[in-house]
């Protein structure tokens, strides 16, 4: 959206015809001033909802049924019981939100049909974009001692969140603070689509991947990222593109984010059968984070106080300091063996999924996301994401004879479990669906896919066979090429989807000549980030609840378009 369209829309909504009350009116006498009952919602409420900014835009955003009389009175006792209630019943309480939250009309983003033109950049253009990506995240590194990525929310909500899915996660979820926010992130969701600060604050984008272009971005670090840049770096150095000076510095940078990931964010829980693993926590404790002074606030003011390690950050902080050598301890332990604890069984443990908002999806033989702590703290319930799967196999693959994978039944089944799953999945078209999908687009399940499959093909074919005896990656690879080559890169792309392109086209031994699309938008967007970087802020993964909170950065960008060069390169240069 040009600046003139978003002067014109913010004007719109400052100008806005009242059309009944408004989010304040009917929060404002329950929630500004604390009193009685949880004081974190009236907290939450002033911080997130509150603020002056928002207040600007949304003093008109009235709703006409809320002037019914029943329905008003409805939400009025749904919130007071929200505040009062030492024991709330959610159920009740959402239910007069869902149904008005059921009013609201949004969707995932479809790209326009593009016919690609031109030619793809010669092997010298794509080095020089490798090297301005590596000395990006060097630089980056250099300045802040860690590579940053950063938080925004887009209080639009996610186009899955309905009625239905709305209630199921304030039921599943487990810390009063989360339901407090999932309560009033949605009913200011209902406000703001259904009025003109909708186009202010949710402009719409080129491409599937959203640009990060909110006002507020929330700059942190998490084990879960300094792997995928590790990563990156190592992809950049096996390149030879840096010069003596990054080739240090890069090896300097994966030192410490090996560090960071196996040391610093390393936190002991019981595994199913009583014993302790060591596994990575999703958010290392203060100060290792690296919020400012006034986000870290805002963190504690919002309620987001409790972080617990969930399995995606263990595979991948595993699988990166697997790929980059490290000798720690750490990653002797079997993860299989904890990891079958957190397999859902279809009809027996499929309870542990208490969010479940993407049950059309069968999960049976899928790892749940999250890990309860020694205290047994699991305060964002539990869900379930495919991509968290792949990365599973991705670092079993890699690790399959130091953990004896095929020499151990029990672990043996985990993995084929976990392929069955995915095969269902990609039968079905569940994995083209967004909703399916709770932290990633399926763009980005394309992507991943692809570097799980190239992890695969890294073993000795008989291990190849034990693991995927009927073909599954075969068959998976075939669909996600056709996915990719006639939906992602047949539209209208950004910088991130192309590189989510290059990624599982080059893993899945796509065609050179199809590259070409991708590379060219790469390329088009070179220069789109300013100050900041070669490329934008895109979207890299999100939470749908309590909102749609995405997280990704200009870094994140770089990082995997180097990553999808790369590979690249090695097949132009045919290794």
């Amino acid at each position: 959206m040009t600046v003139t369209c978003m002067a014109r829309a913010a004007l719109e909504a400052l100008t806005a015809r009242k059309n009944g009350p408004t989010l304040y009116d009917l929060c404002d006498p329950i929630l500004r001033r604390p009193g009685t009952g949880d004081a974190h919602i009236s907290r939450f409420y002033n911080t997130a909802l509150g603020n002056p900014a928002l207040r600007l835009f949304l003093r008109r955003a009235g709703l006409p049924e809320l002037r019914e009389p029943d329905r008003y009175k409805a939400l009025k006792t749904a919130l007071i019981a929200a505040r009062d209630d030492a024991e709330p019943d959610w159920a009740a309480i959402g239910r007069p939100v869902a149904e008005l939250l059921d009013t609201v009309t949004s969707q995932h983003p479809t790209p326009p049909k593009v016919t690609a033109t031109g030619t793809a950049p010669s092997l010298g253009e794509i080095d020089d974009l490798i090297r301005s990506c590596g000395r990006h995240l060097l630089e980056s590194f250099d300045k802040n001692g860690f590579i940053p990525t950063y938080a925004a929310f887009n209080l639009i909500g996610d186009p899955d969140m309905h009625g239905r899915e709305f209630l199921m996660a304030l039921t599943g979820l487990n810390a009063r603070g989360y339901k407090n926010a999932t309560l009033l992130f949605t009913l200011a969701r209902i406000f703001i689509a259904r009025s003109p600060a909708g186009n202010v604050i949710n402009p719409a984008w080129t491409g599937f991947a959203e640009p990060m272009w909110e006002p507020v971005q929330i700059r942190h670090r998490s084990a879960y990222y300094d792997a995928f840049f590790i990563e990156a770096l190592l992809a950049f150095r096996e390149t030879g593109l840096p010069t003596e000076t990054q080739t240090s510095t890069s090896r300097r940078a994966i030192d410490a984010m090996i560090e960071f990931c196996l040391v610093t964010s390393r936190e002991e829980v019981r595994s199913h059968d009583g014993s302790l693993v060591n596994v990575i926590t999703a958010l290392a404790p203060p100060p290792h984070p690296r919020f400012s002074r006034f986000f870290r606030q805002i963190k504690q003011d919002l309620g987001f106080g409790i972080y617990v390690p969930d399995c995606d950050t263990t595979a991948c902080a595993f699988s990166a300091a697997t790929q980059a050598g490290s000798s720690n301890p750490i990653l002797d332990q079997p993860l299989l063996d904890f990891y079958a604890g957190y397999q859902t069984n279809e009809g027996i443990n499929e309870p542990l999924v208490t969010v479940p908002i993407n049950d059309h999806v069968s999960y049976d033989g899928a790892i749940v996301t999250w890990i309860d702590n020694l205290a047994g703290e699991r305060p964002f319930g539990n869900d379930l994401d495919p991509t968290l799967s792949l990365d599973v196999l991705e670092v079993s693959f890699r690790n399959c004879m130091r953990w004896q994978v095929l020499e151990t039944p029990k672990r043996l089944e985990t993995v084929r479990r976990i392929i069955g799953f995915q095969r269902r999945l990609v039968e079905s078209g569940g994995f083209a669906d967004p909703k399916s999908h709770i932290y990633y687009l399926p763009e980005l399940y394309c992507a991943y896919f692809g570097r799980c499959y190239a992890a695969l093909r890294a073993l000795p074919h008989e291990a190849q066979r034990q693991l995927d005896s009927d073909d599954t990656f075969e068959f998976i690879k075939s669909r996600i090429l056709s996915y990719v080559v006639n939906e992602l890169m047949a539209r209208e792309m950004n910088a991130f989807d192309a590189a989510l392109a290059l990624i599982a086209l080059g893993h899945l031994g796509g065609d050179i000549a199809l590259f070409s699309p991708a590379l060219q938008c790469i390329v088009r967007s070179q220069g789109e980030g300013g100050r900041k970087g070669p490329f934008k802020a895109y979207e890299w993964n999100k939470m749908k609840t309590p909102t749609r909170i995405l997280v990704g950065g200009s870094e994140v960008t770089s990082a995997f378009v180097l990553m999808g060069l790369s590979v690249v390169r090695r097949r132009m240069q045919g290794r």
